[in-house]
């Protein structure tokens, strides 16, 4: 499809544009419920990961905090946090911490996660990320590890996503 003229602006595109997550991040996290609007945008962006209502709290260059909170929408059988629930934790937090960090000319996607689960999650669950943040946009895997801790601060689960970074594509008017 071939968007040309005003359309074209009117269609967002990762590729276009400088780094769309850390000037949202920047410009609401001060305002009073800006914490809550831009986990919503996340999640209205990435649908799946916005299933299970986590919140990002704190986000800078090579780390991020998102809290996921138990309740009955995220518990399997055994009245714990669920193991998918918990991996969607992992990626969104180590997403946000890659994605905020990265240069303006660079773009991700996971290509791989391990997820290790230490204890039975049970009630908030913090999710916590800390990288060496890449400086360029040259092409590499990056490994982003994340601990998902519970209210006493013990590590729940652990987990691995195996990360490809690169240069956004060049954009052309004309597509074929």
């Amino acid at each position: 499809m071939n968007v040309t003229g005003p359309l074209q602006s009117m269609v967002p595109s990762i590729e276009k544009q400088g780094n769309l997550i850390r000037d949202a991040w920047n410009r609401l996290h001060r305002l009073p419920g800006g914490k809550r609007l831009f986990s919503a945008m996340i999640g209205r962006t990435a649908r799946y990961t916005g299933s299970i209502g986590a919140r990002v709290v704190e986000l800078e260059h090579g780390s991020a905090k998102v809290v996921l909170h138990d309740r009955p929408a995220v518990r399997n059988h055994l009245r714990c946090i669920h193991a998918i629930a918990l991996c969607n934790l992992a990626e969104l937090t180590g997403n946000v911490a890659v994605a905020y960090s990265l240069p303006d000319d660079a773009r991700f996607i996971v290509a791989g996660l391990s997820i290790e689960y230490l204890k039975k999650a049970r009630g908030t669950i913090t999710g916590v990320c800390r990288i060496d943040a890449p400086a360029t946009s040259a092409r590499r895997e990056i490994q982003v590890p994340v601990d998902m801790v519970d209210e006493s601060g013990e590590v729940v689960a652990r987990a691995i996503l195996r990360t490809l970074i690169g240069p956004k594509r060049a954009t052309t008017t004309n597509r074929d």
